[in-house]
């Protein structure tokens, strides 16, 4: 998974398998799989990451590149690139 700490906070690259029948995080070593059950149609995919991400980290959370790829990146603010990574790791094992 790749997390980039910046002055803001931290840039996840995030890989997104859209119209899926449920959300659901997977964690890879190289990379962060995301299931959303939107389409990929009128950014509805970008809202719903930026919704959920929000309030899986209890922090603002934007849209950095990728609104019309599969491959995106989100900047989480204010916070560190490990304390992302602990959530991350968590809310994976969990499901």
């Amino acid at each position: 998974m790749k997390l980039q700490d910046r002055s803001q906070g931290v840039v996840l690259d995030v890989y997104v398998k859209p119209s899926s029948k449920e959300f659901r995080l997977e964690l890879d070593e190289d990379e962060l799989v995301v299931l959303c059950h939107e389409a990929p149609l009128k950014g509805k995919v970008n809202k719903e990451l930026l919704k959920r991400f929000s309030r899986l980290f209890s922090c603002k959370v934007d849209l950095v590149s990728g609104s019309t790829s599969r491959q995106k990146k989100f900047l989480i603010h204010d916070m560190e690139a490990k304390e992302v990574n602990r959530i991350l790791v968590s809310v994976s094992k969990s499901r």
